[in-house]
């Protein structure tokens, strides 16, 4: 892709996301993503009702009554987008691939951060951390993120959620509000998916393709596994082949789903084919119910 294709997909993308993060999802973003964090403010004389937990002793002292901290809620917030790179992003069979959803989404959720004058970061990951874009805020820094997402391919094509959530927990040591942007076409990432989201507010946003969730009856076909590239034959004409193709990603979704209500995490399943605007509409009000 030459310099001037990429500005031209870069400016689709910001003309798209930045219109629906303005017009549809400003004041839910604010909603759902405030800051919940607490930073304390100043310190007042004790009034009767106040909790006594709150008294500042040191002041008290000073003063020879009682004094009390009092916290405010931080509006600031740092979002970080945690976005899988590996191989199976690039499959699409309907509308888009889950590469070119994964796009808009992370792009309509920095327009949105920015316009509630939040940071924003990336972490790209396949089964290393591939790329970390630090938190900033502005326009320029959005667009670098959009071409980034676009362009970037990454050396290896096999994924480690588990190793992602790690890292992101070592190099962001402020609490912050984290999409992780995956398939989660992998193992092994429970554990530090309920670590990373008792310092952090993680939200999983679960990307797949009716493609992967069920085998059209065409006959003999031979599929390649994106992350290994290893090929292999399905008779699809076969009932016994297409339930099993479906029943393991039943399987896989269960495992993730047992993962996210363990964690704690909310989460949101998104096809390609879907009205991705819908789903991430349902993930705020949901959040702000809560």
């Amino acid at each position: 892709m030459d310099t001037r294709e990429l500005l031209q997909k870069v400016r689709r993308v910001e003309i798209k996301t930045r219109g629906l993060s303005q017009n549809i999802f400003a004041g839910e973003y604010h909603t759902a993503f405030k800051g919940r964090g607490m930073a304390f403010s100043e310190v007042r004389e004790y009034q009767f009702g106040d909790d006594v937990r709150s008294i500042d002793w040191n002041v008290t002292a000073r003063f020879q009554r009682p004094y009390v901290k009092v916290f405010e809620e931080e509006r600031e917030l740092t979002m970080m987008l945690l976005v899988d790179v590996s191989g199976s992003r690039d499959f699409g069979s309907v509308v888009q691939t889950k590469r070119e959803l994964m796009t808009e989404l992370a792009a309509t959720l920095a327009f949105s951060s920015i316009q509630n004058n939040d940071k924003i970061g990336v972490i790209f990951f396949s089964d290393r951390i591939e790329k970390f874009i630090p938190p900033q805020k502005g326009r320029k820094h959005v667009l670098h993120i959009i071409r980034e997402l676009i362009s970037f391919e990454p050396v290896s094509r096999k994924t480690d959620i588990g190793g992602a959530l790690r890292y992101f927990t070592s190099v962001i040591k402020k609490h912050s509000t984290a999409f992780l942007m995956s398939d989660f076409m992998d193992n092994n990432y429970a554990d530090a998916l309920m670590i990373a989201n008792r310092k952090h507010d993680i939200v999983g946003l679960h990307l797949y393709d009716v493609r992967e969730t069920e085998l059209p009856d065409v006959g003999l076909i031979k599929l390649k596994d994106a992350e290994t590239e290893q090929r292999l034959w399905f008779d699809t004409s076969d009932k016994r082949v297409r339930k099993a193709y479906h029943d393991a990603w039943l399987a896989n979704k269960l495992t993730m789903q047992q993962c996210f209500t363990r964690a704690g995490v909310d989460h949101v399943s998104i096809s390609t084919s879907e009205d991705y605007v819908r789903c991430l509409m349902r993930l705020f009000r949901m959040r702000s119910a809560s």
